[in-house]
Parts: C-alpha cells; sequence; structure tokens
C-alpha cells in the first residue's frame, strides 16, 4: 500500500519553484547587464521613466518626508529632556535622516509606488502580447522597456532621497523652532556638524541599489506575469512585497558594513 502523503509534496513542490525563480531571476539580472552597454540607447524613454518615477512622486515625498522630520523631533524630545540635552536635538536629527530614515522612506514609497506601477504595466503588456508584438515588429522589448525602467529607477530614487533629507530637516526645524525658538542658520550648523561624508556616501549608495533593486523586481515580475487580468494583480503585489523585503535586508547589510569601515 501506497502512503501518499500530499504536505510532503506540496512542499517539495514549493521549493523547487522557489529554485527555480531564483534561477531566472539572476539570468534576468545577468541579461540586464548585457543589455545595458549595447546600442541602441533609449535616453527618451529613460527620460520620460525618470519624469514618471521622479516627479510624480514628489508630492507624496515631500508630504511624507516633512512628515517625518515633524515625527520624529517631536518623538525624540522627551527624551532629551529628561537629561536637560534638548540643544543636541538637531544633531540627532540629521544623523538619523541622513544615515537611514530618507533612503529607507523614500525606497519604501518608490517600492509600493513605483514598483507596483511597473509590474501592473508590463505584466498588463505581458498578458495582452504586446511584448510578443514588439519583437516582431524588430524592436528589442527587454532593452526598451526593462533597461529604461531599471536605470531610471537607479538615477531617480537617490535623487529622491536626497529631497526627502532637505524636507524632512525642514519638517524638523519648524518642530524645534516651535518649542526652541531655534534659528535656521543654527539648527543647520548643529545639525551638519555631525554628519560625515561616509554618512552621505552610504546614503547614496544605499539609495543607488534600493533603486535598481525596486526597478529590477518590479520589471521582473511584470515581464514574467501570467494568467491574464488575475497574473497582472499577482505581478503588482508581489513586487512591492517582494522589493520592500529585499530593501530591509539591504538595508540591514550595509549598515552592518558601513559600521565596520568606521571602525577603521
Amino acid at each position: 500500500m501506497i502512503n501518499f502523503q500530499p504536505h510532503k509534496f506540496l512542499f517539495s513542490k514549493k521549493i523547487d519553484e522557489f529554485f527555480s525563480g531564483v534561477y531566472k531571476a539572476y539570468f534576468f539580472v545577468i541579461r540586464f547587464f548585457k543589455q545595458v552597454f549595447l546600442p541602441p540607447f533609449h535616453f527618451g524613454e529613460i527620460a520620460n521613466q525618470c519624469y514618471e518615477i521622479g516627479v510624480k512622486s514628489l508630492p507624496l515625498i515631500t508630504l511624507t518626508g516633512f512628515i517625518t522630520g515633524i515625527v520624529f523631533t517631536k518623538q525624540s524630545r522627551p527624551s532629551l529632556a529628561e537629561f536637560g540635552a534638548t540643544s543636541w536635538l538637531p544633531s540627532l536629527i540629521s544623523i538619523a535622516i541622513v544615515r537611514a530614515l530618507a533612503a529607507l522612506v523614500t525606497a519604501l514609497i518608490c517600492a509600493g509606488k513605483v514598483g507596483s506601477s511597473i509590474g501592473a504595466e508590463l505584466g498588463s503588456m505581458n498578458v495582452s502580447e504586446q511584448i510578443e508584438a514588439m519583437e516582431v515588429s524588430a524592436i528589442n522589448p527587454f532593452k526598451y522597456l526593462v533597461t529604461t525602467r531599471v536605470l531610471a529607477c537607479t538615477i531617480t530614487i537617490p535623487i529622491l532621497s536626497l529631497y526627502c533629507s532637505f524636507v524632512a530637516l525642514i519638517g524638523s526645524y519648524i518642530s524645534v523652532h516651535t518649542n526652541e525658538a531655534t534659528s535656521i542658520v543654527s539648527f543647520f550648523n548643529n545639525g551638519f556638524s555631525t554628519i560625515t561624508f561616509l554618512d552621505v556616501f552610504s546614503s547614496i549608495v544605499k539609495s543607488i541599489i534600493y533603486g535598481f533593486t525596486i526597478g529590477m523586481v518590479g520589471c521582473y515580475k511584470g515581464y514574467n506575469a501570467a494568467q491574464g487580468t488575475l497574473g497582472v494583480g499577482r505581478a503588482a503585489n508581489q513586487a512591492v512585497v517582494l522589493a520592500m523585503f529585499l530593501v530591509f535586508v539591504e538595508e540591514v547589510t550595509i549598515v552592518q558594513i558601513t559600521n565596520w569601515i568606521s571602525y577603521f
């Protein structure tokens, strides 16, 4: 008598699907690096995607960054006030925002907004056979659709991160000025006095990596979407979840590497 255990079969199937997905994603990334240095270079489409990703994300980044600066300042003030160290608020807020908060907040917002948009757009093009039609028209769909969007994310998200840092510091200054009547010159002098080149450099590097990850995940999920409109929705959802997960993994890794470097 055969002892059939369906749960073990399903578990084995999930394992096979996971490693198969990793294999496909690896070659998808390798294909990007092969295509990105080959002509034609669609600079017009890259500029268009930078506009779609960057300019159209500015209102949400502005609002989120401003609120982040105000809330973090209000949360930090009581703890510092217990030790009579509220004068350290500008330095504390500047370090937190420049080192971690701005890049991470920007990446999470873009993972939700941009990642889902790219996944849904490419997914709908795939299930409606528009990608196959581009191949018939002698256009390289991977070069035109994937490479341009990944490059646009990699270029735009670091710029949005720097902008988010600025807006968050403005929000923090308003909160500090309301309570301590600190001048804006004094606030930024105290804030930037504790920020090092390594802080700014690591923030920019993190944003570049986050942008590449968000663009690549969104394109991969959308480019390989299947099963009609259901697959489009699934691709958009998976793009957001996977991009956010990878952003947190990269955040932990980069922070650890930065700490090692700062010891030397």
